[in-house]
């Protein structure tokens, strides 16, 4: 499947088949894709949580609002931000590179990301945005939909999850075989509402 055909065809499908079950090698290679999304100085600060336990779903699934994809999908995810990941042996980021390229960029990432907790903030939900994107478009080629969801109160999910001090949630990501079509697109803005020359247009 082309990227430009993924793009069209993935909806947020909020009604799962319940019995299928992703394999091991699907999760894999699904997971494996994944990991090729960008991050900013290649710190790789998403995680992942892979709830499998039946329980933990329905806990989830009231935490929810009772929506019925968290118990449903045949993989779910909570996508969550290492807030400290700059911090944690940074020079592992670039272990493949030449040694002149690490010892410039090595010092720099801690530089840029030391005592700023908004920007160590933004730029997990930046990575956790994009890598998102990668897993629904991969999961649309391997014949899944998905469902990148907010609606659920992230406090008691972080609780039911263990979340450490220093890290946060950004959405969970529902994927899975649809038991029903998702309703008609609400409809796109169009392309000049949103995409301008160099600057906003003025409002005068």
């Amino acid at each position: 499947m082309k990227v430009s055909q993924a793009l069209q065809a993935r909806r947020s499908i909020k009604y799962f088949d319940s019995h299928h079950k992703m394999s091991t090698a699907e999760r894999e290679r699904l997971m494996q894709a994944c990991l090729h999304s960008p991050t900013a100085f290649n710190i790789q600060n998403w995680r992942f949580i892979n709830v499998t336990s039946t329980e933990l779903r329905r806990e989830m699934r009231q935490a929810a609002w009772d929506q019925p994809q968290i118990t449903d999908a045949s993989l779910l995810l909570v996508l969550c931000m290492d807030l400290m990941a700059w911090s944690r042996q940074p020079e592992r980021y670039w272990r493949n590179t030449p040694p002149e390229v690490a010892e410039q960029l090595v010092p720099e990432i801690k530089h840029f990301y030391r005592d700023d907790e908004q920007l160590q903030r933004d730029e997990g939900m930046r990575s956790c945005g994009i890598v998102a994107q990668s897993l629904m478009l991969m999961a649309q080629e391997m014949g899944y939909d998905s469902c990148a969801m907010d609606g659920f109160d992230f406090k008691r999910v972080g609780h039911l999850i263990d979340l450490p001090e220093d890290h946060e949630i950004c959405m969970m990501l529902a994927i899975g075989k649809p038991i029903r079509a998702p309703w008609p697109r609400g409809g796109q803005l169009a392309l000049e509402e949103v995409f301008f020359e160099n600057s906003f247009p003025s409002t005068e």
